[in-house]
């Protein structure tokens, strides 16, 4: 799906839009004299909710993982992805499980 862009607003359609804002008494212009009062929200903000606004992305998990490359039949992607969302992670606690359980085939050396 494309996003549409908004074309150019009439004169007519500026100047109503304009008026609009000139009635609301909710949300006046800001003045110079208010813009020159304005501080940076890290001097007025706790460093500690600031540090959380500003955070990027999202957060680091637990346990880290590793990216691998892995040929699987056909079949086994197909059912897994068929469980739906998730089934990466599932797929992932099955192989661990079978680790744990010695259902991998050989023996852990270590």
């Amino acid at each position: 799906m494309t996003k549409r862009k908004a074309g150019p607003i009439s004169d007519a359609e500026e100047a109503r839009i304009q008026a609009a804002i000139a009635r609301d008494p909710d949300a006046p212009e800001v003045t110079d004299e208010q813009a020159a009062q304005g501080r940076p929200a890290s001097e007025v903000l706790d460093p500690a909710l600031f540090a959380r606004l500003t955070q990027r992305g999202r957060p680091r998990s637990e346990t880290s993982k590793k990216l691998v490359t892995l040929r699987l039949p056909p079949d086994v992607i197909e059912g897994y992805q068929a469980t739906g969302p998730g089934w990466q992670v599932r797929m992932g606690e099955v192989l661990a499980a079978g680790l744990k359980t010695g259902a991998h085939g050989r023996k852990r050396t270590a």
